[in-house]
Parts: C-alpha cells; structure tokens; sequence
C-alpha cells in the first residue's frame, strides 16, 4: 500500500503580523488605463487597513498635476488587448493611428468606468487622499516638468528623491505600474 503525502502550503510571509502591513506603488504612466490600476489596488489595500503610499514619477505625475489629471487619455496603439465592449475580437492596431481615435478610445473607456460607478482620477485621488492614502511625488520628474508643489494636488505630502522614497518604502511591498 503506498501513501500520498502532501506538500504543506507555501503561505508568503509579510513579517510579523502586530506590526503595520504597508504597500507603496509607484506610479509612472499618466495614460488613463495606467492609472486605474495603482488607484483601484490602493483602495482596496487601503480597505483591508493596509498603509499605502504612492510615488509619481515622470508621465505618473499627471495623475496629481492639477492641470493635466483631469485629461488623461487612452491610446489603442500599442495595445494589442484592445476590443470594444462584449465582443472579443480585437480591434486593428492601425487604427490606433488615426485622427479621432485616442479621443473614441478614451471616451469608450471612461465610459466603461462610469457604468461600474468608478470615480474620475481627481475624484478617486481625492477619495483615497481622505482615506488615509499619502501621495509624494518625484524631485527629478518634478524639475524635468518645471512643475513646482503648488501645481499639484494638495493632497501630496511632499517632493522627494529617491534616495528618501527608497527609505520610505523599506519593509514594504512595493509594486510598480
């Protein structure tokens, strides 16, 4: 008679479970369908009573620039996934490029998230700003933009380098998007 033992269940381990569970995301795309994700993982970490910081830099920083937030676009060039809603074929890449189509794609999308009643960005940055969320945005994407602290959202804690956000994030997961 032979025996089947099981293997034990790798469970990871996120360090000692009195001490305060934190993720930083870095955020580096400004495109519509890149800042979703950050702000969705945020949230829900956040509702698990997970600590969250979020790092902009370079195109990130359109996410907390109070001029170009509210603006942000979806491009089908480069997205091979692209396909309209309840269909699964997927649309040309070539028609990426022509005129009309970053404004139809962007539109299509923030529709789509409208319909699952998912807040705008400034609106969901807001929102997570409230919920205890801290934002800090990048020195060298800062200077590279000539943006300065008062062209962001107030809610940024601070410009820093990454050598400070490397100590911020120490012993925490951090994931980058």
């Amino acid at each position: 008679m032979t025996t089947t033992q099981t293997a034990p269940a790798v469970v990871p381990d996120f360090g000692d479970e009195t001490e305060q569970r934190r993720i930083c995301f870095i955020c580096s795309k400004g495109n519509l369908d890149m800042a979703y994700p950050a702000l969705i993982m945020a949230n829900g970490a956040l509702g698990e009573g997970v600590e969250v910081d979020i790092f902009f830099t370079f195109w990130g920083m359109d996410m907390i620039n109070k001029g170009t937030w509210g603006d942000l676009q979806f491009s089908m060039l480069g997205n091979t996934a692209m396909h309209m809603k309840g269909s699964t074929k997927h649309l040309p890449q070539g028609l990426g490029g022509l005129p009309g189509m970053t404004a139809f794609a962007t539109n299509m999308l923030k529709k789509q998230i409208a319909d699952l009643d998912v807040p705008e960005v400034p609106e969901f940055v807001q929102m997570l700003h409230d919920m205890g969320a801290r934002f800090w945005a990048c020195k060298l994407s800062v200077d590279m933009m000539g943006l300065t602290k008062d062209d962001m959202f107030e809610g940024v804690e601070d410009i820093i380098n990454v050598s400070e956000f490397i100590e911020l994030s120490e012993g925490s997961q951090v994931i980058f998007i």
